[in-house]
């Protein structure tokens, strides 16, 4: 298996709901690059071994699917021209009978480099990515100064029944798009750790833990490196003489809400209960970037929503705003997930006043079916860059629910390790009271030591 210092970048997305001794872990070769320590970890010998112990987790579980898939591409004389690890996840909308339905899948870990890539030193190189019967083709092209992702190309076969469950047809589809944004310079490395998503009609993309180079010299990536702009915060743009950004005053602590929606005969299909804090990311009239939260009040927030085929969704709106969760029920491995959010509002100092969100393609709050997602802690979902979800004492479960109650809660890591950090401080607590006890009698004992009964 290999195992590098890419593992670490793709499992960020795990990352953010693992424990904190995971995410300690991603951020310790930061931390150790600042000390001597770090400068002497960055031989080979002890690199390999970081490599092992990252290995170790992965195997173990530790740190969990989020993989990265390697990718090269060679020409005749076995030239590297191509490299890419990345991460995919598909949203593909297809018809199952009479009605629409949902496929949402990752890019398989033993997908493969088909042999239809092509290297040309002056003109398009192709990366042909194949798994089971579909596949996915990035198109470079290159110019004097830059190089860029030309065209995506996404072929599926409806007819692979665990990925598209009841389609209707089972032919060959494809669908693609040149609007990538997927841009670097010359002997530079395209690198994104972010999501970068891309709409071809009814299939969403959506990229992430990405890094790839095209028209490679000298056989592996290039040191110099080119970021996507989703990974460049707003703050971090260099500009001419700033003026101070507007503040915004932090709100509070957003109330709890509960909600509920019925299916067709009256009973709950879907229950949530939690508190929602909404950040928002925009320009202001000035061209300044304003950051700001919003709360929803559950006391005067409508609450609406439907239950058909295996998706729900729990509507939230005022005269001032929508915001909408879907849920999928994944039938082939028993689990429902939070797949699609929209969000729009209207803000009066923005350069755009009407703020519209939609990411379609996310793999949020995955639980076994007839069980209820808890998480006590605050947690945060980025839907797309410029717009995230907090949420506070969050309870949910979509679909099975009986007797309009919530079912076994599956607690969050976070609510885990939140229990475990007091256990193990009281436990080192009572370590330390015994050692003191016995340090104690053995200092006793020994001051008799040098007496005699007369």
């Amino acid at each position: 298996m290999r195992v590098s210092f890419l593992a670490v970048e793709c499992t960020v997305w795990v990352l953010a709901r693992c424990s904190p001794f995971c995410r300690w872990l991603l951020q310790a070769p930061r931390f150790l690059s600042k000390t001597r320590e770090m400068r002497r970890m960055e031989t080979a010998g002890h690199r390999r071994l970081w490599e092992a112990v990252l290995a170790m987790l992965l195997v173990f579980g530790i740190l969990q699917s989020a993989s990265c898939v390697t990718f090269e591409v060679k020409d005749s004389a076995n030239k590297t021209c191509i490299m890419a690890d990345l991460s995919v996840n598909f949203s593909v909308e297809y018809k199952a009978d009479i009605k629409q339905e949902k496929a949402s899948f990752a890019l398989p870990a033993n997908s493969t480099a088909g042999s239809n890539s092509t290297c040309d030193k002056d003109k398009a190189q192709i990366l042909v990515i194949v798994f089971g019967n579909h596949s996915l083709s990035i198109n470079f092209n290159m110019t004097d100064e830059k190089y860029q992702v030309d065209e995506l190309v996404f072929t599926y076969n409806l007819s692979d029944k665990v990925s598209f469950p009841g389609a209707s047809d089972n032919g060959t589809k494809e669908v693609a798009t040149n609007k990538s944004e997927m841009i670097a310079k010359k002997n530079f490395v395209y690198h994104c750790i972010n999501p970068h998503q891309l709409n071809l009609g009814n299939v969403n993309l959506t990229f992430y833990a990405v890094k790839l180079e095209a028209y490679l010299n000298n056989n592996t990536y290039s040191k110099n490196e080119s970021h996507c702009s989703e990974d460049i915060t707003p703050t971090s743009a260099p500009t001419s003489a700033p003026a101070p950004s507007p503040t915004t005053v932090p709100v509070k602590k957003p109330d709890i809400g509960e909600y509920r929606v019925n299916d067709s005969s009256g009973a709950a299909c879907l229950l949530a209960k939690a508190g929602l804090q909404l950040n928002l990311t925009y320009l202001n009239s000035h061209d300044k970037v304003v950051f700001k939260e919003m709360n929803i009040n559950p006391k005067n927030i409508g609450v609406h929503g439907q239950c058909i085929n295996g998706s729900a969704s729990l509507n939230l709106s005022t005269e001032e705003l929508f915001l909408s969760f879907s849920f999928t029920l994944n039938t082939t491995v028993s689990k429902f997930y939070l797949g699609e959010v929209n969000f729009t509002t209207t803000i009066s100092d923005a350069k755009e006043q009407k703020f519209s969100q939609e990411n379609g393609s996310l793999l949020y709050l995955q639980t076994t079916a007839h069980k209820s997602y808890k998480c006590n802690s605050k947690q945060t979902f980025q839907i797309t860059r410029n717009f995230s979800i907090d949420t506070y004492n969050l309870q949910i479960q979509a679909f099975n629910i009986s007797e309009n109650k919530f079912g076994p809660a599956v607690e969050c890591a976070e609510d885990q390790n939140g229990m475990l950090v007091p256990i193990v401080v009281g436990a080192a607590l009572a370590g330390l009271v015994l050692i003191v006890l016995i340090a104690y009698l053995i200092g006793r004992r020994r001051s008799h030591a040098g007496y005699q009964t007369i």
